[in-house]
């Protein structure tokens, strides 16, 4: 660490976590607790001295529209030529809950989740996951778009991801639903519910998904097929995030099967 370094790095007892955000970022948080708050999993149960809720959940919420924003840039500007379709799901393929564990396991972050041993005996791909999205809203918060997309092209694509290998890819996601259908005793249902036309006169499909009757994801594609798919992918990724859902799912699975 050159001298200018050392002035700028705070003098306070969390100079490990100053460090460990430098080595991942590039550059030392301005406001640490944004990044602290993006490493306290809702499981913590803590308050902020008003009383809020103190957990990553919000900066999650921020950091995927950010992520959504950021990424589309970057797909945009390195695929010329393409059509929506095919940006749409290289994007998808890039912030997909699977790819963000993956990394966030890789560049350390899982390492620095703050949890409760209880149900989170280990880090998994979805808790990494989270806590990528909400670094990514810490970083918005902290230092602005620019950061963010400077952060994710020199420290995430360039490190951790094949942009083209990934982007042609092929991305099953209703393959990957159904099968967690069968393995679970359910049955997905896949609905038309819309025929458009884009402004340049391109058809567009709106597809949905329900499972045991409960609508589970809606999404758009220029086939049926693709509608489908990302119907499929938004099934998942709901399912992946209401607990709730997720076990009354497989309660009703459970009661047909032993029904």
């Amino acid at each position: 660490m050159n001298l200018i370094d050392a002035i700028r790095l705070p003098f306070r007892k969390d100079k490990a976590l100053y460090r460990s955000f430098y080595a991942m970022l590039g550059f030392y948080p301005r406001h640490i607790q944004f990044y602290q708050e993006a490493l306290m999993h809702s499981s913590m149960s803590a308050k902020s001295e008003k009383g809020r809720p103190l957990n990553n959940e919000r900066l999650e919420f921020l950091g995927d529209a950010v992520l959504d924003a950021a990424v589309g840039d970057i797909v945009f500007r390195h695929f010329q030529g393409k059509r929506e379709g095919f940006l749409t799901n290289a994007r998808s393929k890039i912030v997909q809950r699977e790819t963000l564990g993956r990394i966030a396991v890789e560049m350390g972050l899982d390492k620095l989740i703050i949890h409760t041993s209880r149900g989170h005996q280990n880090h998994n791909s979805y808790l990494a996951g989270n806590a990528f999205e909400a670094l990514v809203g810490a970083i918005y918060l902290d230092r602005g778009y620019k950061a963010c997309l400077d952060f994710l092209e020199a420290r995430i694509l360039r490190r951790y991801i094949n942009i083209d290998k990934l982007a042609y890819k092929e991305m099953n996601f209703k393959s990957k639903l159904l099968e967690w259908c069968q393995k679970n005793h359910l049955h997905a249902q896949y609905q038309l519910v819309d025929e458009l036309r884009t402004k340049e006169g391109s058809p567009m499909f709106r597809s949905t998904v329900w499972i045991e009757g409960i609508e589970c994801g809606t999404g758009q594609g220029f086939s049926k097929k693709e509608s489908q798919q990302m119907a499929s992918k938004s099934a998942i990724k709901k399912i992946e995030k209401d607990p709730a859902l997720k076990e009354k799912l497989k309660e009703t699975g459970l009661s047909k099967l032993n029904g």
